[in-house]
């Protein structure tokens, strides 16, 4: 039985709003209309063709073989040779049209779906895996797509030839008919016993899978920690449980879906026996001719061949479905909140950051700043310190609005955050993070990121402020060289992320842990960069190391979600509080 594997993205696998899903899928089928009532036309005739080759075979016998009528014969053997090339033209089409309208639906979906995705905020993205988004945007599509390609034509096709299958053995024999169709409740009764077991084994297995898939992007990403930790072998151990729980849910799912095919091939054999036996009866009596009972064994088979087709899509169409409406999910996801109609544009930034007592949280329950207040005048370089979770990261989200503040006012130059375009706010800001992120793509290519219609000159002129021109120009490739996992250290990237940073020429620096966990000749490299970044720009630091923030203008010590202690670094170290008491600990550590 066919089925399409796809990650586990949530609780439910089962579609909640299927008719919400298919209608929605038709949505995307309509617009290619045309095209599609034209792969209708073709599962007609092919259906059509498909039905007429046993008929005119039974005539054959009846009208020319039992006659003894070869001229006639002949002309039914070019029309029936004919029909069945008719059959093989209109499969080869709809075909190739569905795999057209199927690519083209999933390529919109895809588009939406990635369009959708950078339309959403930080939060959403902070609230789910990677690995379960990217497979919204791969397992799930791919498998509407597969099922588009077979499942549409397969359930059309099926349903025209029960419905021809059955109104031509009507016509030929009511009576013969009936007594055919005595199987069909076994045949109803045996699939829904089967299918009501492979449904949620499938779902298991499509479930189990996802984890497994999550662990191993889990463990590949973090192999360097488990082989510091010597942990190999407990990895290999969860994963030799995750591993077996996926072959017995695929064990018994095999297995009972093994028997839909096993089913439709015993009634198929008894359908044909009872045919035989009761239509050999009635040709003796003289009620119906041999050639209908050829007809009848024929259309027999036809009869079971779509009902077993319709079986073995019913899983594999409830998890195209599921995934769709997995995909429409993320689709309908509330988007970062849109500029407030008479929000502004900021040509010019000074750099000029006010906090009036600001609160934010994720929830009531977990409030991370609590009545924070400060000034940050233009040029200047403010340094945030405290412990994990104190709220200095948050800090700088707030100021970006990656998140919207619960209660107070943030302003820059006097204007209201609220009241200013996010794209206009971030593009006066830069960043320079701890986990320095490069593309796939040339030092050149990740350099211009930060201004895209920079000349080649100026992006070496910022490599050469970020003290990264030297290490450029060793490599094979130079500023052509194309990045891959391990090509560069990290500190390197540091330096190019700087050099990104200086080219987009930003008013207003954040920096969160720049210079953590760099080696001490690289660290120099970057300090010094980054006093060239910094200067005469509006500068947040975010740091650990407090032997890097000595010369900011001001310090801000959180603990708690609040400011405990500002101030110069000499005055802090005066007034012997927290500050004091964490820099002197830092100094004896580096003794």
């Amino acid at each position: 039985m066919s089925r399409h594997v796809r990650k586990k993205l949530g609780k439910h696998d089962k579609a909640k709003d299927m008719k919400g899903t298919l209608r929605r899928i038709w949505d995307y089928l309509s617009r290619q209309r045309v095209l599609l009532y034209m792969v209708i036309v073709m599962v007609v005739i092919s259906s059509a063709a498909s039905l007429l080759g046993p008929f005119l075979v039974g005539k054959a016998i009846d009208d020319y073989v039992v006659t003894r009528e070869i001229t006639g014969l002949g002309r039914l053997l070019i029309a029936l040779i004919l029909i069945y090339i008719l059959h093989s033209i209109s499969v080869w089409f709809q075909n190739y049209w569905m795999i057209g309208i199927a690519q083209e639906t999933v390529h919109r979906m895809r588009k939406d779906l990635f369009h959708q995705l950078h339309q959403l905020s930080i939060p959403f993205f902070d609230k789910r895996k990677h690995g379960e988004l990217m497979s919204r945007v791969t397992n799930d599509i791919d498998n509407v797509s597969a099922t588009l390609n077979s499942s549409f034509i397969q359930i059309i096709s099926s349903f025209l030839t029960l419905l021809g299958t059955v109104s031509v053995m009507l016509w030929l024999s009511p009576l013969l008919t009936l007594i055919t169709l005595t199987v069909v409740p076994l045949m109803v009764f045996g699939m829904k016993w089967i299918t009501k077991r492979t449904g949620p084994l499938f779902k298991e297995y499509q479930g189990n899978i996802g984890e497994l898939n999550g662990y191993i992007e889990e463990t590949i990403s973090g192999h360097s920690i488990i082989k510091t930790f010597s942990r190999e072998e407990t990895a290999i151990q969860e994963f030799k449980e995750k591993n077996e729980k996926l072959r017995k849910a695929g064990f018994w799912a095999d297995t009972y879906s093994g028997f839909i095919p096993k089913l439709m091939n015993v009634l198929n054999n008894l359908s044909f026996a009872v045919i035989a036996g009761i239509g050999g009866l009635f040709a003796i009596k003289g009620y119906i001719t041999i050639g209908v009972i050829v007809i009848f064994a024929e259309y027999a088979r036809q009869f079971t061949r779509p009902l077993n087709e319709l079986a073995n899509q019913y899983n594999t169409l409830l998890s195209a479905i599921a995934g769709a409406e997995r995909v429409f999910q993320i689709i309908d996801e509330e988007p970062e909140a849109v500029d407030e109609a008479d929000a502004v544009e900021l040509s010019e930034v000074t750099g000029e950051v006010v906090f009036d007592h600001v609160s934010f949280g994720y929830s009531e329950d977990e409030m991370i700043l609590d009545d924070v207040s400060f000034v940050i005048s233009p040029g200047e370089t403010v340094a945030l310190v405290g412990p994990t979770g104190a709220g200095k990261t948050t800090i700088t989200n707030l100021i970006s609005r990656f998140y919207e503040r619960n209660a107070g006012d943030i302003l820059i130059d006097g204007v209201d955050l609220s009241s200013v375009k996010r794209k206009s706010l971030r593009s006066h800001m830069g960043f320079v993070l701890q986990d320095s992120f490069l593309f796939q793509g040339t030092i050149m290519e990740n350099i211009r990121y930060g201004r895209l219609d920079a000349t080649d000159e100026e992006v070496e002129e910022a490599a050469k402020l970020a003290n990264a021109h030297s290490f450029i120009r060793k490599l094979p490739g130079g500023y052509h060289t194309v990045l891959s996992e391990g090509s560069i250290s990290q500190g390197q990237k540091q330096l190019l992320s700087i050099a990104r940073a200086i080219l987009s020429d930003p008013s207003i620096l954040v920096l969160d842990e720049a210079t953590s966990s760099i080696d001490t000749i690289t660290e120099m490299k970057i300090q010094e960069a980054l006093k060239r970044l910094m200067e005469g720009r509006t500068s947040v630091v975010v740091a650990h190391r407090l032997n890097t923030i000595r010369q900011a203008d001001q310090i801000l010590v959180l603990d708690g979600g609040k400011i405990i202690e500002r101030g110069s670094h000499d005055h802090l170290i005066k007034l012997g509080g927290f500050y004091a008491g964490l820099y002197h600990s830092q100094l004896k550590e580096s003794i």
